[in-house]
């Protein structure tokens, strides 16, 4: 197996690894980018909040982030998945599942987040089309509409105020027991939302516009949008699998500089934040590059006295 040397292997090619590839290939790093281009958003149309680039599409908007960091030569995609990670800071050995290898002295992780599997009959054909997981992504293109909020809980309670920013149209379904307290019910009440909590039995759509959802009750509900709380997990299981410390609801835990609990290994975008947007994944990314790139220019300063 030939082995190739880098500065740094970044995991995954979302936002945060594309500008993390950037930052560190405009300071002369020799960097390997693999992803294998299995990515959330794929299901979505359009990219919202990215300034300069609101209503891209996430195919175009990967393809010109490629298309400029390929002025930078010390930058590698590799179209890949990387499967093992051993070695430990300043010589880490990546292995992809096509079988390359790749030894750098840093590791980025920048592998966003994935949906288990979407249990609700019909969720799955309007997801991205007109089932949304954040407002402030796709808020605007529903406005004033009639909405079917699926949460519950008090996850629930922090989603109905934002929500009513771009709606007061909406309609709640808890899909089971509604794990609410009296005084959230009747806060709800207070502001005329209605609340259900029969299992949905399906969601009915037409090419992927949701029309109306159906309750086990019998009831229906006609609508014309749907924001729901997706059960994510890392898009990855390196981290945990090479003892990254995880928060307990499965993201890479980092400190202020992007750093995990093992040295020499880095965390950036969504599966590090819960701030799951296009944007501010790309900060994240190029912050933690910056971070990266300090210690490396330190590390070769202290290695020249």
């Amino acid at each position: 197996m030939e082995k190739q040397l880098f500065d740094v292997t970044i995991i995954g090619g979302g936002p945060a690894g594309l500008n993390a590839a950037l930052v560190l290939g405009r300071a002369r790093k020799k960097v390997a980018l693999i992803d294998d281009s299995r990515h959330r958003n794929a299901v979505t149309k359009a990219v919202h909040g990215f300034l300069t680039r609101d209503g891209i599409s996430p195919i175009e908007f990967r393809r010109i982030a490629k298309e400029e960091i390929s002025a930078y030569p010390s930058v590698s995609f590799v179209p890949d998945t990387a499967v093992s990670i051993t070695g430990s800071d300043g010589h880490f050995q990546v292995e992809t599942g096509q079988g390359e290898a790749f030894i750098s002295k840093k590791v980025l992780f920048t592998v966003g987040m994935k949906d288990q599997p979407l249990s609700i009959p019909g969720l799955a054909e309007v997801y991205g089309k007109s089932a949304f997981v954040c407002p402030y992504c796709d808020g605007w293109e529903l406005r004033d509409q009639q909405l079917v909020i699926i949460n519950k809980g008090p996850e629930l309670m922090h989603f109905a105020p934002v929500i009513s920013g771009w709606t007061n149209r909406f309609i709640i379904c808890t899909n089971g027991p509604d794990e609410l307290t009296d005084a959230h019910r009747e806060e709800l009440k207070q502001h005329h939302v209605p609340l259900y909590d029969s299992p949905i039995r399906q969601i009915d759509s037409n090419d992927g516009i949701v029309q109306q959802v159906v309750l086990e009750d019998g009831t229906i509900i006609p609508c014309r949008g749907i924001f729901f709380k997706p059960d994510l997990v890392t898009g990855s299981d390196l981290p945990q699998r090479i003892g990254c410390e995880m928060t307990e609801w499965g993201a890479v835990v980092i400190d202020e500089f992007g750093k995990t609990s093992i040295p020499g290994v880095y965390g950036a975008g969504d599966a590090a934040s819960r701030m799951h947007q296009a944007i501010a994944a790309a900060s994240t990314g190029a912050f933690a590059a910056a971070v990266i790139n300090n210690e490396l220019n330190a590390e070769a300063w202290g290695n020249n006295r």
